[in-house]
């Protein structure tokens, strides 16, 4: 079935996960408690076992992590069975004697199939899926003894054709399952990760279901009512069992040792401008600015490998925080190495323009630019994209934003991607870092730089944009014109080199038909 198929049974977040599992190898859903996501995976469970092979049928294996969920799973896939294909289908009961530890025998769950096919309903042991085949699906994964071995044992599967689905809700940021989601975040699991808070689910519908089931007339009032209730029912866990936020943890998010390993010995510029520059007249404004550009940043600018692509992000501030613009050099091997880092601190919005667009046109090979639009910095953003195009990119950075590309930025000081200079103010930046609401992200508080004035994590921010930028994949459109072989350089026909007149006739008629750009006909002005 294609998702359109399920839009009368399933809300639309339910019907994704039938969809998705459908044709994904492997499938984690983080997701909030109540939102009916156990039920549709027995669903899916049902139509996969109750399929011939030719039509994608295989076993499944179900693994809860206790034994009420089992058998309730497997209850609900009877009566799907019953409800599709008119299966009446009987639950036998069996023991699972674990060889490793005999005193852990447990029950076993399982539904025969005309398709020969099977469903399972198995205990949280990886050696209960050895020499199975089919579709595995692992239960609040995040409740689970050894999630780690079990997700092994699971993955095994995918080599003749099996598929995995992994569901849960957090239980704790340094959780194996929220160790697995932000693993995909990073791009270092390839799988497909699906996200449902209480929120989402109620956007698409899921309190009308209520309503139809309990006979209740829907209203707005009495949704938020509803809402509220399941919200103070949990209370202080209401962001890690509702709405997908695990539990932080203490300390940073990006260990000092990790930011210590990355460290290179390279410059950090820095420029601050008094109030009254402010007020100084255009011209020496431009000129003092164009010799800080000159002196300061052209000499680290000229070192630069004009072979190696660059990006560039940059944090935006006025007066207060400070403005930071974080170049990277991508390398062959994939490393982002800073070659310099620049801090600009109560600097006028026409020569921050100014410095900008001075690193930018000097950096080989720019393949992305990725600044901070919020407040004035969008209007910056905004003049430099129109100068220089799709390489540049203005991001309202929000909650969602750092959730998708925080985790990426992470893993870059783990796998060794990416080099920082050794500053301490840089340092403690990076340390600022700290998990909020379950998202990486730099906390409300201020600190004390080396010089006394205050910080935001600026060059944080400044450093996850730059590292966004070098993965960016904009479209360039670009155009190089062919010179002109007839014409000399002053844009004028030259024949004079013709041996004889025949030759100079023949030139001189390429010439009539050709223009500047050395392409046969003309263009029309």
């Amino acid at each position: 079935m294609q998702k359109s198929e399920f839009a009368s049974l399933f809300l639309s977040y339910q019907s994704e996960l039938m969809a998705t599992t459908a044709i994904e190898a492997v499938t984690v859903v983080e997701k909030s408690r109540r939102i009916g996501y156990s039920w549709v995976a027995s669903y899916r469970a049902a139509l996969t076992a109750a399929a011939a092979a030719d039509a994608g049928g295989m076993d499944v294996f179900y693994i809860g992590y206790n034994l009420d969920m089992a058998r309730e799973f497997i209850d609900y896939c009877a009566e799907h069975l019953a409800q599709i294909h008119k299966i009446t289908a009987t639950v036998h009961e069996s023991v699972f004697h674990d060889p490793d530890h005999p005193e852990k025998d447990c029950k076993v769950f399982r539904i025969d199939l005309p398709s020969g096919f099977k469903i399972l309903a198995l205990p949280s042991v990886p050696r209960a899926l050895r020499g199975m085949q089919g579709l595995v699906i692992i239960d609040e994964a995040a409740f689970h003894d050894d999630l780690d071995e079990l997700l092994k044992a699971a993955l095994a599967l995918l080599m003749w054709g099996g598929r995995v689905l992994v569901i849960s809700t957090h239980n704790g940021d340094t959780n194996p399952f929220n160790v697995l989601v932000q693993s995909i975040r990073a791009g270092r699991k390839p799988y497909k990760l699906l996200r449902v808070t209480l929120d989402d689910a109620l956007a698409d519908g899921l309190y009308h279901k209520i309503c139809e089931r309990t006979g209740e007339v829907w209203s707005a009032e009495g949704e938020a009512a509803w809402r509220q209730s399941i919200i103070d029912f949990y209370g202080d866990a209401a962001d890690e069992e509702l709405f997908c936020i695990p539990r932080a943890s203490a300390g940073s998010a990006i260990p000092l040792a990790l930011i210590e390993a990355r460290t290179t010995p390279v410059p950090v510029v820095r420029w601050s401008c008094t109030t009254e520059f402010t007020l100084l007249p255009e011209h020496v404004r431009v000129a003092e600015a164009k010799r800080f550009c000159e002196t300061e940043l052209l000499p680290h600018l000229e070192l630069l490998d004009q072979k190696t692509p660059h990006a560039l992000g940059e944090d935006f501030a006025r007066s207060g925080d400070l403005s930071v613009f974080w170049p990277v050099a991508i390398e062959r091997s994939l490393l982002r190495r800073t070659p310099f880092l620049l801090e600009l601190r109560n600097v006028p919005f026409e020569q921050q323009k100014q410095i900008l667009w001075f690193v930018l046109d000097r950096l080989p090979m720019l393949r992305g630019v990725k600044l901070d639009g919020r407040g004035n910095g969008q209007w910056l953003g905004e003049v430099t994209m129109q100068r220089y195009g799709g390489i540049v990119e203005v991001v309202m950075l929000s909650e969602a934003w750092y959730r998708d590309n925080m985790p990426p930025f992470k893993a870059a000081f783990e796998d060794g991607l990416i080099t920082v200079p050794a500053d301490r103010d840089v340092h403690d930046d990076l340390r600022s870092l700290q998990i909020v609401r379950g998202v990486i992200r730099v906390p409300e508080g201020r600190s004390t730089g080396r010089d006394g004035n205050k910080r935001h994590g600026d060059a944080a921010v400044a450093g996850a944009l730059a590292y966004a930028a070098s993965r960016a994949d904009p479209e360039v459109y670009e155009y190089t014109a062919v010179p002109d072989p007839i014409r000399n350089m002053g844009g004028r026909a030259d024949y004079s080199g013709a041996d004889t007149p025949d030759a100079r006739n023949r030139l001189e008629d390429y010439g009539a038909q050709s223009d500047n750009f050395g392409m046969r006909g003309g263009v029309a002005l």
